[in-house]
């Protein structure tokens, strides 16, 4: 969206003139954006545009930034104080009679802190949304309790939190940043933030960006050292606070935030794997979190109403709450399991089965256990028309997949002379082109979102342990896991991770239907029933490998072994596997 076509006024306040743009119907709550650090408003043009939907969203660009004006002198004016002072003529301005929802990024959510501790701003703020900026006198209290009581983390947390920001040490130097922003920092800027933040262009940065820096250097050195130094001790929250957490912030510690309840009464924490500028890169999750947000402070405004709780208590919940999670094969076992552990966690599920009554019913209880909404969905994962086809209908009815579990499978034992070309297709058309056709079709969408994802694919710890008895299982599950390293390389680029999970020994159903090659219908049976009740001895359960999913997501890991008996066999694969070829010889026993 290009803000030149929102609505525009002019604010004045303490002698400069502060340009405000507003977006929505006016009649509805207010959402107020504050961009930090060099940015101007334009930063947030992509979620503004989302959030005007549904909200009257208001944006202004900070004194000396973008199209307001900069104080004279420059020195003294970006104090908390005054801006804190800008803040209160804009929603005067846009909101006189209504409390509005404040969202402040970097600078932005700096100053929102203030906004929202500071005694003459209660009751005009309705909820804060703080990403990539903490309070700076909570951060004055954290550095002391950190030098008062130093112990080996504390001292690592300093000494972390101090390499990260090397840019505020620059910026308290004398001319320099100015020369270097006015200069070849300036030019150079957009591309630093294309390379190495894999922030899109599009509106932003706008041609003030050099003024803008310039000028903003003075809140760094009005305001950071004064408070860092003498913190205010009734730093608390009068408002309720979402906390957005960027996992690779490149400038901010997670550990900043380690006692931030203490200071909030009402507390709800988000995290995303993403860098600082977020509302760039991944505009579509906060609106989504953003809007959830004011939505529920403002139900919880009314009489009867329930709080602005927002968030489900599994684990794992500030992660993937909100978010968009498909599994195949989710009708039973390990694909039911991972399902319902997303619901737990606060994940929208749709769960993708052949069997049509089966996914229905996962999805059942996955609204039962905490998923806002799921969905069953019928489809064949080894069809490439039909994975196309739910795809598309996923899309366009609830949104892109920020994870996709490829997890349907089938089992086939046998030996390579007995299994016919007949029952090697259908392996590798439901083990393989399975997760193929949910790479291509999701994976795809993700990409072209160009805000991240993740994709696990269901392996075996067959893909590296070999045996005479499974060739075309073990072929299949290999394959599985090489696509994923593969796809791991070329999708980090986009800013999607890809996992492997290979589970050993797990107590499903998936013995129940395994195929027998060169065995009649009376001795399939009986070994189906003798590997099942193997499997029901072992008894380790599909509900963790549930969490061992959930937590490969979250890590970003590229190869999981589960079970002790898959992690055995994957050191071994390393260390000698000789031993490995050696163990494959042996016949089953039947």
């Amino acid at each position: 969206m290009n803000l030149s076509q929102a609505r525009e006024r002019r604010v004045h306040t303490g002698g400069i003139e502060l340009c405000v743009v507003e977006l929505g119907d006016g009649a509805r709550p207010t959402v107020v954006l504050v961009h930090g650090y060099p940015d101007s408003k334009e930063v947030w043009s992509e979620v503004a545009t989302q959030l005007a939907e549904q909200w009257h969203v208001v944006l202004y660009d900070v004194r000396g930034h973008g199209r307001s004006t900069a104080p004279e002198p420059l020195r003294g004016g970006f104090t908390l104080e005054k801006l804190t002072d800008d803040f209160l003529a804009v929603i005067d301005a846009v909101s006189p009679d209504r409390p509005v929802h404040v969202v402040g990024h970097d600078w932005g959510s700096v100053q929102a802190w203030e906004f929202v501790t500071v005694g003459r701003t209660e009751g005009r703020i309705a909820s804060f949304t703080s990403m990539s900026g903490p309070s700076l006198d909570h951060f004055g209290h954290w550095i002391k309790q950190r030098m008062t009581r130093p112990t080996p983390r504390r001292v690592g947390q300093l000494l972390g939190q101090g390499a990260k920001s090397w840019y505020v040490y620059m910026l308290h130097t004398p001319v320099l940043p100015e020369l270097a922003w006015r200069g070849p920092l300036g030019k150079r800027w957009p591309r630093i933030l294309e390379r190495m933040e894999k922030v899109p262009a599009g509106d932003y940065p706008t041609a003030s960006l050099p003024d803008d820096a310039a000028h903003g250097a003075w809140l760094y050195r009005d305001n950071v050292r004064a408070r860092l130094s003498r913190p205010r001790a009734d730093a608390y929250a009068h408002a309720p606070v979402q906390l957005i957490t960027p996992t690779g912030d490149s400038f901010l510690s997670e550990r900043l935030y380690d006692q931030l309840e203490s200071w909030v009464p009402t507390l709800v924490r988000r995290s995303l794997p993403a860098k600082h500028w977020v509302p760039r890169t991944r505009p579509d999750q906060l609106a989504s979190w953003i809007g959830e947000f004011v939505a529920a402070n403002e139900s919880a405004g009314q009489e009867g109403a329930p709080g602005p709780q927002v968030t489900a208590k599994g684990p794992c919940a500030e992660r993937f709450g909100g978010q968009l999670v498909l599994v195949t094969g989710a009708a039973s076992g390990i694909g039911r399991a991972t399902a319902f552990a997303f619901a737990e966690a606060g994940a929208r599920v749709v769960a993708v089965d052949r069997d049509a009554e089966g996914a229905a019913r996962t999805a059942e209880m996955a609204r039962l256990i905490g998923a806002p909404a799921a969905w069953g969905e019928a489809a064949d994962v080894s069809d490439e028309a039909a994975m196309e086809k739910l795809a598309d209908r996923v899309a366009a009815e609830y949104g892109i997949v920020d994870v996709l579990v490829n997890n349907a499978g089938i089992g086939l034992s046998g030996s390579f002379l007995e299994t016919t070309g007949e029952e090697w297709k259908k392996v590798l058309d439901v083990n393989l082109w399975g997760v193929i056709h949910g790479c291509r079709f999701f994976g795809k969408q993700m990409a072209e979102r160009g805000q991240g994802g993740h994709i696990v694919n269901t392996a075996s710890a067959a893909a590296f342990l070999p045996s005479r008895a499974l060739p075309a299982y073990s072929t299949s599950k290999a394959a599985v896991l090489m696509l994923s390293e593969c796809l791991r390389a070329e999708l980090a680029e986009k800013s999607i991770g890809v996992s492997a999970i290979c589970p050993g020994v797990v107590n499903t159903n998936i013995t129940a239907t395994t195929r027998f090659a060169g065995a009649d219908v009376a001795e399939e049976e009986r070994l189906r029933k003798r590997t099942s009740r193997l499997y029901g001895r072992r008894n380790y359960p599909p509900e963790k490998v549930a969490d061992a999913i959930l937590r490969a997501v979250v890590r970003n890991q590229a190869v999981v072994p589960v079970t002790p008996e898959a992690r055995g066999a994957r050191l071994l694969s390393r260390l000698s596997p000789g031993a490995l070829r050696s163990v494959a010889r042996l016949k089953p026993p039947l």
